[in-house]
């Protein structure tokens, strides 16, 4: 049971340590963050590519209607003329006027739903382009940050890398050893002062000892000194 709680905590651990891990890496967060509004963007244009296109070819049919409800019009216009010209039958013009003032209610009321539906799409449409200069504006601001993000990490991780070289060096002891080379180049030169001393001193033992052997030295020094005396009048 102590074994199953314990392989419990390690993979929540894992787990928690893995999230900890993706919080801390900002920069791959960011790069996918980037990376999901691109998509967005894409599927926004898209939409907005179609939501245009069924716009068009609304405006252009409500403009066709319009057209053909004046067309019939002018054409049961033309119809009545003509009866009234006496050019055609006043029964005949009349039914077919009839029929084109029919046909042109009817485009009318087409045009003015094709309308209506334009303007609902063209309503679309705006809000669209609106999302796509937002989503475009927001891309470009996270990539500026990205840029800014990346210079900041390896700015930290250089001077990271230079504390953690300083710090090594504290720890390791290099100032102390330093010091103690010091103390010791110190101590070695001392005793090589000493041991010139000591020499200085041994030459002068041996240089007494055979000045006594010779006496040569000590006769001539005692002869120069009794001339000196002589000559000052000093007994």
């Amino acid at each position: 049971m102590a074994g199953i709680f314990q392989r419990l905590f390690k993979v929540g651990q894992s787990e928690a340590h893995s999230v900890i891990d993706q919080f801390e890496n900002p920069i791959k967060m960011t790069e996918q963050g980037i990376r999901d509004l691109k998509k967005d963007m894409q599927d926004t244009l898209r939409s907005l590519a179609e939501v245009k296109g069924v716009t068009i070819r609304l405006k252009r049919e409500a403009d066709e209607n319009k057209r053909l409800a004046a067309d019939y019009e002018r054409k049961a216009m033309l119809l009545l003329q003509k009866m009234q010209e006496g050019s055609l039958p006043a029964a005949d013009a009349e039914r077919l006027a009839s029929d084109a003032l029919s046909k042109k209610e009817d485009a009318s009321h087409k045009a003015v739903r094709l309308i209506a539906d334009y303007e609902k799409q063209d309503k679309m449409s705006a809000q669209l382009q609106r999302n796509v200069e937002k989503l475009k504006s927001t891309v470009s601001t996270h990539e500026n940050d990205l840029i800014t993000l990346r210079a900041r990490a390896k700015t930290a991780a250089a001077t990271r890398k230079i504390n953690e070289q300083l710090a090594k060096v504290d720890s390791s002891g290099t100032i102390a050893m330093l010091e103690k080379m010091k103390s010791k180049v110190e101590e070695d030169e001392a005793l090589a002062e000493s041991y010139g001393e000591i020499a200085a001193v041994d030459k002068s033992v041996d240089d007494e000892i055979n000045a006594a052997l010779t006496g040569s030295g000590s006769s001539s020094g005692n002869a120069s000194l009794a001339d000196l005396k002589a000559k000052m009048g000093i007994t």
